[in-house]
């Protein structure tokens, strides 16, 4: 098959949504089908993947990670699938335009043109402040529900998290539709090794210390991974009877901010970014972990890739108790689910594992069998081609 794989985001830049669609059309070249990804292009950019045939289009019009690409839409002809990763404000409507107009051709007495399959990957809602909060308020009662109505399928990565989400209402109508494919991880390149000397003498780790780690996007589109929450939950670890580094990896406009509140906690010190750090190496910032957290606020965290990259690396994990997110983090098993928007209760959980080496390590044993269970790339792969077929 012919797949077209459209997506807002993709690496180099550090998200979650463009991650997924790099591991996606990777798997599927690998079963034999040729995929072409399709994405803007924000600012010029060295591509760190060489693999795959990837076509980045000039946006006429764009804000933060949305882009209104009218190419788009005349270089989808002759796919037998397109693959669209949403949110993609300024793509998916192009899409959907074109989608009508194929069906309004097909409809003719003398159809020109054969109409792709379209599946809509549905990563999470969007909600947003100020003035994009009513944005995204009007795009979701108004807009969404065509794009959804022209889509043969729907993927969610939990069915939790669609049926407490803005499709929730659309499921109901509608559930033969929606269908789901977790996001996942290569169990081969994420998987337990010895810390890395190297990182740790370049983040001036010192034996002994316990190590936090955030993995996410430090951008404005990324508000909601609760990072001051998480600076916030450290500085009530401040007593601790043990010597602990929060490592926050990630880079964005954000960056300052959280640097800032570090040091009016007086943790600038003990509270070291990394910034950006390339999918290829970050294994070994996973490693260098004693738990991995992820503090989200809001239902615009639906998976969470970093904590699956966690728990293929054997950590335990923290996570705050989000619908989808509570899919993959079976609270008390493979990890711990903290209240949202509760520095206390997270440093609370955070401490525990801290606290307890052996229970942690072996909540990290239990979250690598879960990945080798559900969450590895090789086995979503062929459960995208059997949406497809």
């Amino acid at each position: 098959m012919k797949i077209a794989i459209v997506t807002p985001t993709f690496p180099p830049y550090a998200g979650g949504i463009g991650n997924v669609a790099a591991a996606n059309a990777r798997e599927l070249k690998k079963l034999g089908h040729e995929a072409v990804v399709f994405t803007p292009l924000y600012q010029p950019v060295k591509e760190e993947i060489t693999d795959l045939t990837i076509k980045r289009l000039p946006p006429l019009l764009k804000y933060g990670n949305a882009a209104f690409v009218p190419k788009l839409g005349g270089m989808l002809k002759g796919f037998d699938i397109i693959h669209l990763h949403y949110p993609f404000f300024g793509g998916a409507e192009v899409i959907w335009l074109r989608a009508l107009s194929l069906g309004l051709r097909a409809a003719s007495p003398k159809p020109k043109a054969q109409s792709p399959k379209l599946i809509l990957h549905y990563h999470m809602d969007v909600v947003g402040k100020g003035f994009l909060k009513l944005f995204f308020k009007f795009h979701n009662r108004f807009i969404l529900p065509r794009i959804i109505k022209k889509a043969d399928k729907v993927i969610l990565t939990s069915l939790d998290y669609g049926q407490n989400s803005n499709l929730a209402k659309l499921m109901e109508k509608s559930p033969a539709k929606f269908i789901e494919a977790p996001n996942g991880v290569d169990s081969k390149i994420f998987s337990p090794r010895p810390k890395d000397a190297e990182l740790l003498k370049k983040h001036e780790i010192e034996t002994g210390d316990k190590v936090v780690l955030f993995v996410g996007g430090l951008d404005s589109a990324h508000y909601f991974k609760g990072v001051e929450y998480l600076i916030e939950a450290m500085a009530r670890l401040r007593q601790a009877p043990y010597r602990w580094k929060l490592l926050i990896v990630g880079e964005g406009d954000l960056k300052p901010r959280y640097q800032d509140l570090a040091s009016q906690l007086n943790l600038d010190k003990r509270i070291l970014f990394a910034g950006y750090v390339a999918n290829a190496d970050l294994p070994k910032y996973y490693n260098l972990a004693d738990v991995a957290v992820l503090p989200s606020v809001d239902k615009s965290e639906a998976f969470g890739l970093a904590l699956v990259e966690a728990m293929a690396c054997a950590k335990p994990v923290v996570a705050s108790n989000l619908a989808g997110v509570r899919s993959m983090v079976f609270d008390g098993q493979n990890g711990l689910l903290a209240k949202i928007k509760d520095p206390d209760d997270l440093a609370g959980k955070i401490n525990y594992f801290l606290e307890n080496p052996e229970i942690a390590r072996q909540f990290g044993e239990a979250g690598r069998r879960k990945v080798e269970e559900k969450y590895d790339w090789v086995m979503i792969g062929r459960m995208l081609e059997k949406v497809y077929q």
